[in-house]
């Protein structure tokens, strides 16, 4: 027991030593977006690469999230006899959480995996090493059109789940749940604001910055070989599903607390 409990500030250390260092890729991310040249080729690629991967999951998930939201929300709504208010609800649980967390949750399974893997693999086999001796930067070089990738794509299929996700929740509110189409519209365009549209844009943007920088990092760290590369990809997913709900509720809290809901 005294051991394990010896282990715990080292390792806290240790998390808060790779936290800084991430978070100084980011900054050098930042920095290197604003260099020339900027390696346009690579950036097409990997965007045309990510939503690819992405694409088809992404729909595939929105349909269910849109339908469960809308059957819970329906099903609570009746019970206080707040139907009127179902559309609108169904509709900002959709657009401002469950459109931009399905999307990020999707690309840094598909998406940040596969850039993770692809960058662990060029480090192991000495290939970032040697960019570096040549005077090449593997951020400017390899990192950035990855993290522009990530963000496109995410900003891109964030709208587009948001679209899907609110046609599959009127589809079952209005088909399943035996709703009228015009009391879910009418609350829909009661409540709703074009800033819950542009804080999901803003959302999808930040976490797709996210996973694209934990990828990276985590993709040009690794330790012990191919077995090594394989666990860097592990923690790039769970890491960035873990900064993607912290970020989340920090962003939430301050737009509701910022933005005045509509009609106040």
């Amino acid at each position: 027991m005294t051991t394990m409990l010896e282990r715990v500030p080292a390792a806290a250390a240790n998390g808060m030593r790779e936290f800084g260092r991430m978070c100084a890729m980011a900054l050098d991310v930042l920095v290197q977006i604003f260099r020339r040249p900027f390696q346009f080729r690579e950036f097409v690629q990997q965007f045309w690469f990510i939503a690819s991967v992405s694409i088809m999951p992404a729909i595939m998930v929105s349909i269910p999230f849109g339908a469960v939201i809308s059957l819970q929300l329906g099903g609570l709504t009746s019970q206080i006899g707040a139907q009127q208010f179902n559309g609108a609800a169904s509709v900002l649980a959709v657009v401002q959480q469950a459109s931009p967390i399905v999307t990020t949750l999707i690309i840094a399974g598909a998406g940040g995996s596969a850039i993770c893997a692809d960058l662990g693999a060029r480090t192991i086999r000495e290939e970032i090493d040697a960019m570096e001796v040549l005077g090449v930067s593997p951020i400017q070089r390899l990192v950035v059109p990855r993290v522009l990738a990530a963000i496109l794509t995410s900003v891109a299929l964030n709208g587009m789940v948001s679209v899907v996700g609110v046609v599959g929740g009127y589809f079952f509110n209005v088909v399943v749940q035996g709703g009228t189409p015009g009391a879910y519209l009418a609350s829909f365009n009661a409540l709703a604001q074009l800033p819950d549209l542009v804080i999901s844009s803003i959302k999808a943007l930040i976490f797709g910055f996210l996973a694209g920088v934990v990828a990276s990092y985590r993709g040009l760290n690794p330790k012990g070989g191919p077995k090594g590369v394989g666990d860097v990809v592990n923690q790039s997913v769970v890491i960035t599903f873990l900064l993607l709900f912290f970020v989340n509720t920090v962003l939430t809290a301050l737009y509701l607390q910022l933005v005045p809901a509509k009609g106040t």
